[in-house]
């Protein structure tokens, strides 16, 4: 399989007709696999709770776009806010297991994201509102 443009902008088009102005596209055999391998575009407006995972870390790569990455404490207070966008050398981020963390997309966004398996949802313990 090549990554190439027009696997993304397929991707894209779905995400733009996605009510959740998100879509990914798994790279992983299953969802028991022993790595979650994914690419996940992601549009503006698209909301994603800030969370965590207990079990795993996770890792995004910036294929196209660019978006922020932000950390939180416990109490939903920013700590640090990451800017990814290859055209300015930031590729990537690692979020460490635990970490709480949420996005703010700036424009159409395709990330590969990579965790450990089997996916597990997250849990209301997981979310801070």
């Amino acid at each position: 399989m090549i990554i190439n443009n027009e696997l993304l902008d397929d991707i894209t088009a779905k995400a733009e007709a996605s009510p959740r102005l998100r879509m990914n596209y798994n790279l992983h055999d299953s969802l028991d696999a022993k790595a979650q391998r994914l690419i996940n575009v992601l549009l503006p407006g698209t909301i994603l709770p800030i969370h965590r995972h207990r079990h795993t870390a996770e890792t995004y790569a910036v294929i196209r776009g660019r978006m922020y990455v932000i950390f939180y404490d416990e109490t939903g207070a920013e700590t640090e806010r990451h800017l990814l966008d290859p055209a300015e050398g930031n590729y990537g981020v690692h979020i460490p297991a635990g970490q709480w963390h949420g996005i703010d997309v700036i424009e159409p966004t395709a990330i590969l994201e990579v965790k450990d398996g089997p996916y597990t949802p997250l849990e209301p313990q997981d979310i801070l509102n």
